[in-house]
């Protein structure tokens, strides 16, 4: 630098890589996996395509190379096209999260629009062939790869691989918290390797939790360009202010770190959580959720076709789980109890029953040894519980005849748990959100730990489901709610 020439404090991220200022960190993993996905997404869309093309070719074999060729190879150029448009390759959607799919879905219903106004332009009679047949098939194989690939990718994570190393920057108390949720849902991929603080001390030492401090929150960037974080995590503290969150971004520019930045105002996230740009100022703008409207609709029907289909399906295995019943201890098949429904109103649900008669008149006695918290009644060990009925609990057999609650329209597939009516006469008005949706046979509490769960991480997540539905949240838990009941954990 010439003299009297002024230095630049933010220099261009071309500069520092060039002169070693900013180090790229390993992240061959996120790279493999991303190639791994690509290649697991064009070959599953080359085998429907070719599946089809083959099998209806050799039926119309003298249009063969003039038609069907043509129409499979473009499809799948077609599909391919479509995914990179829609980001559906972008690493920070891949192995977490509804995006991913949200995003697959999104690609393939664009490939349905191109290849319909391609059918009309072309007066093609085969375009109905792929539009109805190959988009619908190649969903199916590559949202299961897709999901087995990710399957793959949380059990490396939960034995400390495939995890993205974070540095967390902000108070105490928050980067705790974070510290916390990143060791209980490993599978997420982040783990918390080092800690900035606002005076550089953690807690009676130079740790948090087993985390390092190595630094005030004015060291942040350094600590990335020399260690190679591929996250930073800002929590809130006094120190962050506009100024100095800007001149973060600019020093991690050229970098490979995301920064992430927490707002923590309110726990609402998908998609009703936007940034825009109002007066040259960014905003988080929350709309507000959606309990009616086209989605909604769409919801109603998919749940009573579905759950038609489900009780014609496990016919058979209700009738032998009724026999088991009755043959097991005195009493009814059924076990009917008032719950409470959307906006309040009671309905009655039914279930196999599983305890013995006059159980819920022995509860009182009991009382002392609930297990659980807040308003929610739990025991581990329940003497009520009879042979069968501890078996259909563990596999929530107990629960198909909701099917029937589902088809007249009390219940979702997908909801919140049905409180009992004492239990919902003693909601505050934050809780007595969870009433403004249908309660569903499934959840997030469903997949997330079932009676395992503490009461408040129960209704934080049945709150969480109201702020923050879509259809394609609703589809990510009933696929993880089969692994949950195949597991039997948490049931009881």
């Amino acid at each position: 630098m010439k003299q009297g020439e002024l230095s630049n404090p933010f220099p261009s991220a071309r500069g520092r890589l060039e002169n070693g200022t900013i180090h790229r960190p390993a992240s061959d993993w996120e790279q493999r996996y991303r190639r791994t996905v690509i290649t697991s997404d064009a070959v599953a869309t080359a085998f429907v395509v070719a599946a089809i093309g083959g099998f209806f070719g050799v039926r119309d074999a003298a249009n063969w190379h003039e038609n069907w060729a043509i129409l499979a190879f473009g499809t799948w150029l077609l599909v391919l096209g479509a995914l990179a448009v829609s980001r559906a390759w972008a690493p920070a959607v891949l192995g977490q999260g509804a995006e991913e799919f949200r995003r697959l879905g999104r690609s393939l219903f664009m490939a349905v629009v191109v290849l319909a106004l391609g059918g009309i332009a072309l007066t093609s009679r085969n375009i109905k062939l792929w539009i109805f047949v190959a988009i619908p098939a190649i969903a199916l194989f590559t949202m299961t790869e897709r999901y087995l690939l990710r399957l793959w990718l949380h059990r490396q994570r939960k034995q400390g691989q495939c995890l993205r190393p974070v540095l967390a920057a902000g108070s105490l108390p928050t980067v705790r918290d974070l510290i916390a949720r990143t060791r209980k849902f490993p599978h997420l991929g982040w783990r918390v390797e080092a800690v900035c603080t606002p005076d550089a001390i953690g807690i009676g030492g130079d740790h948090l939790d087993g985390v390092p401090v190595v630094g005030p929150l004015g060291d942040v960037a350094n600590h990335v360009r020399r260690d190679g974080y591929r996250v930073v995590a800002v929590t809130p503290a006094p120190h962050w202010s506009p100024d100095r969150l800007q001149r973060l971004a600019w020093n991690l520019e050229g970098s490979d770190a995301d920064m992430v930045v927490a707002p923590v105002l309110m726990e609402v996230a998908g998609p009703r959580l936007h940034v825009d740009a109002v007066l040259g100022i960014p905003l988080l703008r929350v709309s507000m959720p959606a309990f009616t409207g086209g989605r909604r609709a769409i919801k109603e029907v998919v749940d009573r076709l579905g759950a038609a289909f489900l009780l014609v399906l496990f016919v058979p295995l209700m009738v032998l789980v009724g026999l088991l019943v009755l043959a097991d201890s005195r009493g009814g098949v059924f076990y009917r109890q008032r719950r409470v429904g959307k906006d309040g109103r009671e309905f009655t649900i039914f279930k196999f029953r599983t305890m013995v008669s006059g159980a819920h008149a022995a509860r009182a006695e009991l009382a002392h040894r609930d297990e659980g918290a807040g308003l929610l009644f739990k025991l581990r060990r329940d003497p009520r519980v009879t042979r069968v009925g501890a078996v259909l609990r563990r596999y929530s057999i107990d629960e198909l005849p909701q099917l029937f609650n589902v088809v007249t329209g009390s219940m979702s597939l997908v909801g919140p748990r049905p409180p009992l009516p004492e239990e919902s006469a003693a909601y505050g008005p934050d809780i007595r959100r969870r009433l403004l949706v249908k309660p569903g046979l499934t959840g997030l509490w469903q997949i997330s730990g079932r009676s395992d769960l503490p009461w408040e991480e129960a209704v934080r997540l049945d709150l969480r489901y109201v702020e923050d539905w879509s259809l394609a949240l609703d589809t990510v838990i009933l696929w993880k709610t089969l692994r949950a009941v195949l597991h039997g954990q948490g049931a009881y």
